[in-house]
């Protein structure tokens, strides 16, 4: 098989044409890196392995895109990148970044736990969910969470001052008590609080 064109595309990317036809975008540097230039003779297994080094590299440049903005699980980031990339170039990024100490779950559980509880205003049980589908273990999670306190009764204050501020419309306080609720906040916590600001 013989390169005839190498065209340049838009995100790094080169068009490879093989005897005349378009074969498909590759990485540009992959394919400086390789030799891989217009008049030279390739086999199908030189062909493959080009393929896997350019699909490896977009991982790792998507991976390191990704974190460059913020905190990523393993699980998230691989489904992130695995959008643009096959699964086992998306798993050797996030190897690779987790080998750097650019990725590290039990720190993005830490993060991310604070964040779900004292910004978001969830519990402890809301927020155990929400570190399952980041990818979090459940042993992480529970590990994480049981480290830190939180007053929900002062968050569910917070809450109510912030959104819903006549609880003595039956209406406000109705739509105060399921946002709570789906916030994972139990009945009794919701009815001692709400008791401090209406009338009955």
């Amino acid at each position: 098989m013989l390169i005839t064109a190498i065209e340049p595309r838009r995100k790094g990317l080169s068009a490879l044409f093989i005897d005349g036809e378009f074969v498909m975008n590759l990485d540009t540097q992959a394919l400086l890196e390789n030799r891989f230039d217009v008049g030279r003779e390739i086999d199908d297994d030189e062909l493959k392995e080009m393929i896997d080094y350019s699909n490896e590299r977009r991982a790792k440049e998507k991976a390191l895109w990704l974190i460059s903005y913020r905190d990523h699980s393993k699980k998230e980031l691989k489904d992130k990148i695995q959008r643009t990339c096959d699964s086992d170039s998306a798993e050797k990024a996030v190897e690779r970044m987790e080998e750097l100490g650019l990725v590290n779950d039990e720190v993005f559980a830490q993060r991310y736990a604070r964040k779900l509880l004292f910004q978001k205003k969830m519990t402890k049980r809301a927020a155990a969910f929400e570190l399952s589908r980041k990818g979090i273990d459940k042993e992480t999670a529970e590990a994480v969470l049981d480290e830190i306190e939180v007053d929900y009764r002062e968050n569910i204050r917070e809450i109510l001052e912030r959104k819903y501020r006549n609880l003595n419309d039956e209406k406000t306080k109705r739509r105060a008590v399921a946002a709570l609720q789906r916030l994972g906040y139990g009945w009794d916590d919701i009815r001692a609080v709400l008791s401090e600001y209406t009338e009955e």
